[in-house]
């Protein structure tokens, strides 16, 4: 029923649509099953202004493609979709269940080692990527991925983590010979990880007990699981609904999101073999669930 003194529905709906908007984008939509009021407070603009970064307009005017839109509620449910933004090197979108914001960094976003050398990386589009163009590993023996954002861009009083997003082609070489190592930084924040693109060749050199031939080295160095290496805790990683992989870099919590810079890094630097193959779309940092 909406009649009777103690009923909520009988509140004006102003003040309905500020308790909503202190709740949650999922709350919200629940809200508006309650009665008439509660409907109309729950799509409201007041409602889902407040779920909307701050800096949405700013956002919005760095699209690649104009955003267009009815409503706040539209607006947000658009951008959980992804748009890309910063003439197509980012994309942008926001997590639907909390409002955070979540951020993927292009490959031409990121500082990439003997990237611009065509003998050691090239450049071309894939269909699936979301960006025009992609990072291809043609042959290095010195493996070292950075990239930055700042962490005021981000949604305060949140946990995020930082994945690579990669392929790998069949015909791959020296990738998962030895593990990688990640780093993701804020202020006095570390998250340092050791990991492996190419679990499956480590697996397969692990049992068959093949050695490694590392550069500069004087003879032949076993490389298998009696090492160091091999005993601590690998990651590996995890396939994604686009047909991609990532592989989680680390984690920190954005708290005021006045800390400066997330700083994060891949790298493979410390054997020197030779690897190809690896295929680089970037960097996504997102909400950590």
């Amino acid at each position: 029923m909406e009649t009777g003194s103690g009923d909520i529905c009988t509140l004006p709906e102003g003040c309905i649509s500020h308790v909503i908007s202190l709740t949650s984008p999922v709350d919200s939509c629940r809200s508006a099953a309650v009665c008439t009021t509660f409907r109309s407070a729950a799509v409201s603009d007041t409602v889902w202004e407040r779920f909307l970064p701050p800096d949405y307009p700013s956002i919005l005017s760095r699209a690649v493609n104009p955003v267009e839109y009815s409503s706040k509620k539209e607006l947000f449910f658009r951008i959980c979709e992804t748009i890309l933004i910063d003439d197509g090197n980012m994309s942008f979108s926001l997590e639907k269940s909390s409002g955070a914001t979540c951020y993927m960094l292009s490959a031409r976003q990121l500082f990439i080692v003997w990237g611009g050398t065509p003998h050691y990386w090239t450049w071309h589009p894939l269909p699936d990527s979301r960006f025009s163009e992609v990072a291809e590993l043609v042959n290095v023996c010195w493996l070292e991925i950075r990239g930055k954002i700042e962490s005021r861009v981000l949604t305060p009083k949140t946990t995020y983590a930082a994945y690579l997003i990669f392929k790998v082609e069949q015909n791959s070489r020296g990738l998962g010979l030895l593990n990688q190592e990640t780093t993701v930084k804020l202020g006095a924040q570390v998250s340092k990880h050791t990991v492996n693109v190419r679990p499956i060749v480590a697996e397969a050199r692990r049992r068959f007990r093949r050695p490694l031939r590392v550069w500069g080295a004087r003879s032949t160095v076993e490389a298998h699981a009696d090492t160091e290496e091999n005993r601590i805790a690998v990651r590996a990683p995890q396939a994604r609904a686009d047909g991609w992989m990532e592989m989680e870099m680390g984690e920190f919590y954005n708290d005021e999101g006045e800390d400066g810079e997330v700083e994060m890094s891949f790298m493979e630097v410390k054997g020197g073999h030779w690897k190809s193959g690896l295929i680089v779309q970037g960097i996504e940092i997102r909400p950590k669930k």
